[in-house]
């Protein structure tokens, strides 16, 4: 009874030691990041500072002037506490349905970012299912779906934005075609190597069985490709999120991530850019996460582990 009541928090103990552990080379590049960040601020604000205190004949120290780089109103390279304050002022300081909120903003990309994904992670599917049993689309349109992602989507963008404005289609719809476009390559990619990679013994031995194609796609290919299948969506989320923010740069959108950095360029505020920055870097990091937690538990339920 006294052992086991001593092992629990030794284990315990040991759990949270090695959790640091796995974490510590994450936060020190964090830190190194930052170091540099702030440096950058310094070193490419301090020609406007410096010009600033000069028209107004002020003297300074090179504190004084370090202090002015890093809170500058209109920064080149804004300071990470900045970008920080910039970030929770826009995101919880306006109602979420105003313009200048960017929780609102961040929630317009979204929509068209998941839209878009779904779209594009069926059809990237559907094709890879295609092209594993037909040999002749394998040599006629494999080529032809990497030769898609050859064309840059911002010539692409403005394209897809014309066409269907002309038929009349505004709002998600073009923004979510257009990260569909970006995001089924990927899975189209993953999903052919996934679906492939049985060993060709077990392809054998499930003929062996008398077992239809129903069966051998279900029963060994399907499961087979599920690793693939969530390695390529997780690339797809993202690039998903960035077709979804060039979607709205051409159309002069109104809401978005896009917009918000359209209005910032032109105004020159780049607070609100990098702001916006931060919150399209959060959302990919957090649909990633979810995406995690959907492999694990997809492994955990075809007995991965056990």
């Amino acid at each position: 009874m006294t052992n086991s009541a001593l092992a629990l928090p030794r284990s315990a103990r040991a759990s949270q030691r090695t959790w640091i552990a796995d974490r510590l080379p994450v936060l020190a590049v964090v830190a190194i990041l930052i170091s540099f960040w702030y440096l950058a601020a310094i070193l490419m604000n301090a020609p406007l500072v410096r010009d600033a205190f000069e028209r107004n004949e002020t003297n300074y120290t090179s504190v004084e002037l370090v202090a002015a780089t890093l809170n500058s109103e209109r920064p080149v390279v804004p300071a990470p506490h900045q970008v920080a304050a910039q970030f929770i002022d826009s995101m919880f300081g306006y109602p979420f349905d105003s313009p200048r909120s960017l929780a609102y903003h961040s929630w317009v990309t979204l929509s068209a970012t998941l839209v878009g994904f779904t779209l594009g992670s069926l059809f990237g599917i559907v094709l890879a299912v295609l092209i594993v049993h037909a040999r002749a689309l394998e040599k006629s349109l494999l080529p032809w779906i990497i030769c898609s992602q050859m064309v840059p989507i911002l010539a692409v963008a403005p394209i897809v934005i014309v066409v269907l404005g002309a038929l009349g289609i505004h709002g998600l719809l073009p923004k979510s075609l257009i990260s569909a476009y970006l995001c089924f390559f990927p899975v189209t990619i993953g999903m052919v190597k996934g679906l492939t990679s049985p060993d060709p013994f077990q392809l054998d031995l499930m003929r062996t069985y008398s077992a239809s194609a129903a069966q051998l796609f279900w029963k060994l290919r399907w499961p087979s490709s599920v690793p693939f299948l969530f390695a390529s969506l997780k690339v797809a989320i993202a690039i998903s999120l960035v077709g979804a923010i060039v979607g709205e740069l051409p159309t002069g959108a109104q809401a978005g991530i896009g917009a918000r950095l359209l209005t910032g360029s032109y105004y020159g505020q780049t607070l609100q850019i990098w702001a916006a920055l931060v919150a399209a870097a959060i959302m990919a990091t957090c649909l990633i996460a979810l995406l995690d937690a959907a492999a694990a538990w997809t492994n955990r339920r075809m007995g991965a582990g056990i």
